[in-house]
């Protein structure tokens, strides 16, 4: 690590030496790491930093390396960077406090607070019924906290999944009815009544959890931006559930959220609307995400019977809006011949 970076980690935390200890995760396709930065003489036993340097050849696991996709990386390091240091969150939905950020070039720093220090030193692979419910608790004050706030400075759309940023993917999809519809779906996502500030890589891999698992902090934050919160749960959901376990919890875990939430929000919102529309965009917001696997790696395990047997139903709520819309056209033109 450079010295002006140490420096810059000297002085936000007040030490008066570190050590670069263990490399904790190297950044997807190759865009650098996270570290763990022991500190003498001050209150911070340790900090991590997200490191990000932008390669000259990226490596994707899928082979997806184009500039389309390098510059969306570099946008959502931006975002990641703007989110830490201009948004708070509360205790109920934790993440780590940015003690500095700086970039130069090719180059990026975020300095956070290190999690591990303040009591979520668990990373969970597997999780059971206490685990999954403290992550959804997490998402459900998330999104009371940030409902009808302006995602300014961050993705308009957040999920890195978003229709708009993965034209390449769409374009590589076989399923023609499916890709067809997905601009509706699109759509009809963004024009919730109800939106929020979503994390967008709600992945259980991106919680923290304590020794106990009931409590729960989230990090990676590349692609929080507006939305439908939907989007965060049935990401969650298919990262720690398989399609049959998927088939039994989902009614009861999405139970829980929405009590959750009613118990968050501010007293003026409209809970039964909210929650109202929210069930209703479920289906939408799992589909949304099945079309991005199915180009981006048709092989994916999440593909599974239950994300088709949703995206099924969602096909066949469209076509009614497609007949009706396509009628209406043609009522349109009549009366333009006229």
């Amino acid at each position: 690590m450079k010295q002006e970076y140490q420096d810059l980690v000297l002085q936000a935390c007040g030490a008066s030496s570190l050590r670069v200890g263990a490399n904790i995760q190297t950044l997807w396709s190759g865009y650098g790491e996270i570290v763990r930065l022991h500190l003498e003489d001050c209150d911070r036993p340790s900090v991590v930093v997200k490191h990000v340097r932008f390669p000259q050849e990226a490596e994707h696991p899928g082979g997806w390396n184009t500039d389309r996709s390098h510059t969306r990386k570099v946008r959502s390091y931006q975002v990641e960077t703007h989110w830490y240091q201009n948004y708070s969150t509360s205790p109920s939905c934790r993440i780590p406090s940015c003690l500095a950020a700086c970039s130069h070039g090719d180059e990026m720093l975020i300095v956070l607070e290190d999690l591990d220090v303040a009591g979520y030193d668990r990373r969970r692979t597997s999780v059971k019924d206490r685990e999954i419910r403290a992550c959804l608790s997490w998402l459900a004050h998330f999104h009371a906290l940030f409902l009808g706030v302006a995602a300014e400075g961050l993705w308009p759309v957040g999920t890195y999944w978003h229709l708009e940023t993965r034209p390449d993917e769409l374009e590589a999809m076989d399923d023609a009815e499916l890709k067809a519809a997905a601009g509706d779906i699109d759509r009809i996502l963004n024009k919730c009544c109800f939106k929020t500030i979503v994390h967008g890589d709600a992945k259980l891999a991106n919680f923290c959890f304590s020794q106990s698992g009931q409590d729960v902090a989230a990090v990676d934050f590349q692609y929080v931006g507006g939305g439908c919160g939907m989007k965060d749960v049935v990401y969650f959901l298919g990262s720690c559930m398989e399609e049959k376990e998927c088939e039994k919890r989902v009614p009861g875990l999405l139970d829980y959220y929405f009590t959750e939430l009613k118990l968050a929000v501010k007293k003026d919102v409209d809970l039964a609307a909210l929650e109202k529309e929210w069930r209703e965009m479920f289906a939408f917001a799992w589909t949304d995400f099945h079309r991005f696997l199915l180009g981006w790696m048709p092989g994916h395990w999440k593909i599974n019977r239950y994300s088709k047997q949703l995206t099924k139903e969602v096909l066949r709520k469209l076509k009614p809006d497609q007949k009706l819309q396509t009628s209406d056209d043609k009522r349109s033109k009549r009366v333009a011949d006229r």
